[in-house]
């Protein structure tokens, strides 16, 4: 079957939507449309023993008895609910410095209807913890919030992702014309197998939605920042410290210098950070160390300032305080940045036209990145369509020991929300 040309589709959401006109306009606000908000307000219940089930499946990213158990489980239940599900062995590995030599598996499932929409849903399997650290964060309710180990980052999102697919086909709605899932387990370890399969799962998507969590104040986000990491490592001569120090180079004087000579890279203003954040030096007091490394986190709002960063680094190094001290530096970027485009501006203001008009509830819109990277910029790198974060239930407390939570009252917002956009894109209620 013939596809019609680009510029006659129905399904385009590239421009402003009438939702977010009308909320312009100062149109009074319209009911939930009822059987989609019944129907969220009936799977809260599920969605926490969802929720239950995850929490209690341990995941950390290197654990990979851990994630191939809970991406069984993820799978699974995408089959029960009709969508083709394989499981994914990723082969192509982005290495870098603390790569582990296998990573977790990703999910892949796709759901095909009868129109032309295509929409993504992504989220994460994997946690930041170590095994065994459940029987002190199991999951529980205290009042409006439920705890548990990795709850907000991002098995929130997980959950959430599986019951907007149970929706849709509770709802009969088939008008979308695939509906992807891509959920993976080594997120927390800036997903160096995984990125290259959520890029290419990403390019031919019209919407991508990321379902890590939407904060406090349940916003969403059109820019994360880019994360890199820098290396230095500098190699001297060992000799005895007290008997004969001018016999060797001291690794850690030449350290410091280069650390301190490097120290005013940032540029806060622009989103640029530099910060070291880790050194190791020496064996035994009395020696003169031969060897001394450091670790600096970066941070960037454009790729092109990572690439001005290293070259800046590289420079500086060339500077020594001891000239027979040997300096060398690897820079890797680990995310690229998020920036905010024009399609996802409005794929965002049609969502923030759902929460005021049908839920009468706020929504923040962030398109400027704070610090924080997430698999949206893998998701960015090639896509055609907006690609929005914070998908995600409301929560606090991510990588902590006994405080991470998600807010209950969320829950049926966003699994609506998310339904709701599904339904308007597929619709063409965002029209070019």
């Amino acid at each position: 079957m013939k596809h019609k040309p680009r510029q006659s589709r129905t399904t385009g959401w590239q421009l402003a939507t009438g939702t977010a006109l009308a909320l312009a306009a100062g149109i009074v606000l319209a009911a939930p449309v009822a059987k989609v908000h019944d129907l969220a307000k009936s799977e809260q219940q599920a969605y926490l023993d969802t929720l239950r089930d995850l929490v209690h499946i341990e995941s950390g990213s290197r654990d990979i008895e851990g994630v191939t158990k809970i991406a069984g489980f993820a799978a699974d239940r995408l089959k029960q609910l009709g969508a083709e599900t394989e499981i994914i062995e990723p082969k192509d590995v982005y290495r870098m410095d603390d790569t582990p030599e296998k990573t977790g598996p990703v999910v892949h499932a796709t759901i095909k209807g009868t129109g032309q929409s295509k929409i993504m849903m992504i989220a994460h399997l994997d946690t930041v913890y170590q095994k065994g650290d459940l029987k002190d964060q199991p999951f529980r309710v205290d009042g409006d919030k439920a705890y548990g180990l990795g709850i907000a980052d991002d098995k929130q999102g997980v959950a959430a992702i599986l019951h907007v697919v149970d929706m849709l086909k509770k709802l009969d709605y088939k008008q979308f014309g695939t509906v992807t899932v891509v959920l993976n387990s080594d997120e927390e370890i800036s997903s160096p197998g995984a990125r290259a399969l959520i890029t290419k799962f990403a390019q031919d998507q019209d919407a991508v939605f990321s379902f890590e969590g939407g904060g406090k104040d349940g916003g969403v986000r059109l820019a994360t920042s880019g994360i890199g990491a820098a290396y230095l490592t500098v190699h001297g001569k060992s000799s005895h410290a007290g008997a004969r120090p001018e016999g060797g180079v001291n690794s850690l004087y030449e350290l410091a210098h280069q650390v301190l000579q490097m120290k005013d890279l940032s540029k806060p203003e622009e989103g640029l950070k530099l910060n070291w954040t880790l050194a190791k030096v020496g064996t035994v007091r009395n020696m003169i160390p031969p060897e001394a490394t450091a670790q600096a986190d970066a941070r960037a709002l454009k790729v092109q300032d990572f690439d001005a960063l290293e070259k800046a680094m590289q420079e500086k190094i060339q500077n020594k305080l001891l000239p027979e001290s040997k300096v060398e530096l690897k820079f890797e970027v680990r995310r690229p940045p998020l920036e905010a485009s024009e399609i996802g501006r409005k794929l965002a203001a049609h969502a923030q036209g759902i929460y005021k008009n049908e839920l009468e509830l706020d929504m923040s819109v962030a398109d400027k990145a704070t610090g924080g990277g997430t698999d949206a910029a893998f998701a960015a790198v090639k896509s055609r369509g907006g690609v929005v974060e914070g998908f995600g239930l409301s929560g606090f407390g991510a990588h902590s020991n006994d405080a991470e939570y998600v807010q209950i009252p969320t829950i049926v917002p966003r699994l609506y929300l998310a339904t709701r956009m599904i339904m308007d894109i597929s619709e063409g209620k965002m029209k070019p």
